[in-house]
Order: C-alpha cells, then sequence, then structure tokens
C-alpha cells in the first residue's frame, strides 16, 4: 500500500471509529403512496428495481419520492454517513440568504476579504471574485486539503485569468465555506441546522457528527464534511423541486434556486474534462445539470448533487420525482484496499432503465 493511500485509510479509520450520534431532534417523516398513481412505477418495476440494486450495485440506502410522497425505499434510509461532494451542493443552498440580503457580494475579490493560503497566493489569484469562487472558476491552482479533485486540468498557477477556466478543484469549494463561516459568523453546520435540518425536519440531524478535514500541511482551509441519512438528503431535494418553498414558508428564494441550477460551465467543457458520457452534464453553482440524457425527455431541466462512491440527491422536475442515493463508506481497511461504492455512470444507467416514463 503507497504511503498516500495508507493515510487516507488511516484518515477514514478515525472517522468512522467516532461513530455517529443519535438525533439531536426527530422531525416528520414523508408520507407513502401506498397507491402508486402512476402506472409506470407499479409494484412489479420497483421489485425489479430492488432485485438489480441487491445484485449490482452496492447501495446501501435509496428513496425515492413523487409528488413528495415517498413511492420507494431500499436499504437503510436513517443511516448518517458522508455524504462525499454533495456537500457542495448544500453548501450553495445556504449562500442563498446572504447574497440576497447583501452580507454576501460575488463581485467581492477574495484578496479584498483577506484570503491567502501557505506559501501565499499570486497577485492574480487575489483578484477572483467569490462568484469564481463557488462556481469553480477562480484560476487559483492551490493544492486543496483534501483528495477528490480534479488534477489532471489543473494548471500552473497564475497561467488564466479568474473566471476563465473552470477545473473542478476542492480549493475552492473549501474557500467557498471559508467565505460562508467568516461572512454568516456562523459555522457551516449550525447554518445547516438553522437553514434546513430544524425547517425542513430532519429526522437524523445531530450537529456533534459533522466533522471537517484539515490537512494544514497543504492548505488553510480545511473540507467541511457532512454527515446525514438517505431520508434528510430527500429533504434537501424536495426542498429543491419544490424551488426553495417549504409547507407554504419560502426557506429559499426561488431565484436563488434558480440561479444555482443554471448552467454556468457548458456540457462541451465539461466532455473536455471528464470525458465524453452517454449522460451529458453542464455545471452551475455547485450543482450538476443534465443536458441530455439520452435524448429522453423526462429528464429536460433535471440536475444532481454528486460525491463520491454513489453519494446522489437527484431533482427530475418533469416527472416531480427527488432520488436521494446513499453507498455508505466500509468501515476499517477495507476501504482503500479495493474499489466500493457506485458509479456516475452506474447511477445514472439506474433512473435511465427504471424512472423514465417512456422508452
Amino acid at each position: 500500500m503507497t504511503v498516500n493511500k495508507y493515510l487516507i485509510v488511516i484518515t477514514f479509520l478515525i472517522l468512522q471509529s467516532c461513530g455517529t450520534k443519535k438525533a439531536q431532534f426527530t422531525g416528520t417523516a414523508f408520507k407513502k403512496n401506498t397507491v402508486l398513481e402512476n402506472f409506470e412505477f407499479s409494484k412489479n418495476r420497483l421489485d425489479s428495481l430492488t432485485n438489480y440494486l441487491q445484485n449490482h450495485l452496492q447501495t446501501t440506502g435509496m428513496m425515492v419520492l413523487q409528488n413528495g410522497k415517498v413511492i420507494y425505499e431500499y436499504g437503510d434510509i436513517e443511516e448518517v454517513s458522508y455524504i462525499a461532494s454533495c456537500r457542495k451542493s448544500v453548501l450553495s443552498i445556504l449562500y442563498g440568504k446572504y447574497v440576497e440580503n447583501g452580507i454576501i457580494d460575488l463581485e467581492q475579490t477574495i484578496g479584498s476579504i483577506g484570503i491567502d493560503d501557505i506559501e501565499g497566493l499570486l497577485p492574480i489569484e487575489k483578484k477572483a471574485t467569490i462568484n469564481d469562487i463557488i462556481t469553480s472558476r477562480s484560476g487559483v491552482f492551490h493544492t486543496p486539503s483534501n483528495g477528490g479533485y480534479d488534477k489532471n486540468n489543473i494548471k500552473k498557477r497564475g497561467s488564466v485569468k479568474p473566471g476563465e477556466y473552470f477545473v473542478y478543484n476542492n480549493w475552492d469549494f473549501n474557500v467557498a465555506g471559508f467565505i460562508l463561516e467568516e461572512k454568516s459568523g456562523k459555522s457551516i453546520y449550525q447554518e445547516i441546522e438553522e437553514q434546513l435540518a430544524i425547517p425542513l425536519g430532519f429526522q437524523d440531524w445531530n450537529i456533534k457528527n459533522q466533522k471537517k478535514r484539515y490537512n494544514k500541511r497543504k492548505s488553510k482551509y480545511p473540507a467541511y464534511h457532512i454527515y446525514i441519512s438517505t431520508r434528510d438528503m430527500a429533504k434537501i431535494g424536495q426542498l429543491m423541486l419544490n424551488k426553495g418553498n417549504w409547507n407554504g414558508k419560502q426557506l429559499v428564494s426561488e431565484e436563488w434556486i434558480k440561479k444555482i441550477t443554471t448552467t454556468v460551465t457548458p456540457t462541451s467543457i465539461i466532455n473536455e474534462r471528464k470525458g465524453q458520457n452517454p449522460y451529458q452534464f453542464s455545471y452551475g453553482y455547485m450543482w450538476w445539470l443534465v443536458d441530455n440524457f439520452k435524448h429522453h425527455p423526462d429528464f429536460e431541466g433535471a440536475y444532481s448533487a454528486t460525491g463520491w462512491g454513489g453519494q446522489f440527491i437527484t431533482v427530475i422536475p418533469k416527472l416531480n420525482i427527488v432520488v436521494a442515493h446513499k453507498y455508505k463508506v466500509p468501515k476499517l481497511v477495507d476501504w482503500g484496499l479495493k474499489k466500493g461504492g457506485v458509479s456516475n455512470y452506474s447511477y445514472w444507467k439506474l433512473l435511465y432503465d427504471y424512472l423514465k416514463t417512456k422508452n
């Protein structure tokens, strides 16, 4: 085992050994649609989905909502675990109130805020705006404190102007978390609790389960890892489908929901970075947007939070569907010694095969 892989495994051993705390409070469960109104999602079809998950994927939790009701559950939907890069999409929601009340100015430069890092940022890098940061177009190619970013497309520092070049870089996302905390005066986890967990009635939330990951030899800015259950992920998806409204109260403005799910980096650029895929995506404000889903009309306007190993919060407006999908990172040294999880391709193939309404 290489040194880097050994360190990754040890990190996850520590995180996993901490365990999870019981929920601080219990919210309201989604109602179940016991009589499936849409024949496309008949019991036989959903039973077939279960068989597929059991025999072909490593899914540990999955929930499908239609019209705000549960039409499908699989695995342990109550288990609290790591949601990987779905954290970034959650952060984009939290930004909304502070952008709209003027506390966060998206055109403010990171240099004027005092953002710097180990060995310093270049003058051109300090000209990146908050908007550049939360669309992953800062042009700051500083090493982040955590892995899981697109190393292959990182350029020489100072070689591009801020806003001109997209690359999926955790440095941007980690700094985005720092900026929210600086501007709000609260931790990201307090913001999740106040903006999402309490008003949405999370059922398994406990702020004590939340842990940041630091590596100050690489960067001053930690990764703000988030740990929640599949059914609480589904509530975030339903809020997005509702355009920010929850039980008649506008928690997030419709304008902000529209903004963060609008393309900033087009599919052509994403294809250059990630390679061709039958499921075509563009990128907005920390959300992946479906651009062409095998030309199937049901998926027009769909978008998703996506995280390593099989963490997804997917919204399909044409079908009025939300999907929350989870693969729990296993304990001990099984992680890191063999590949695991559910790939992006496998997940989207699953949705195409089992959720589309017509061939």
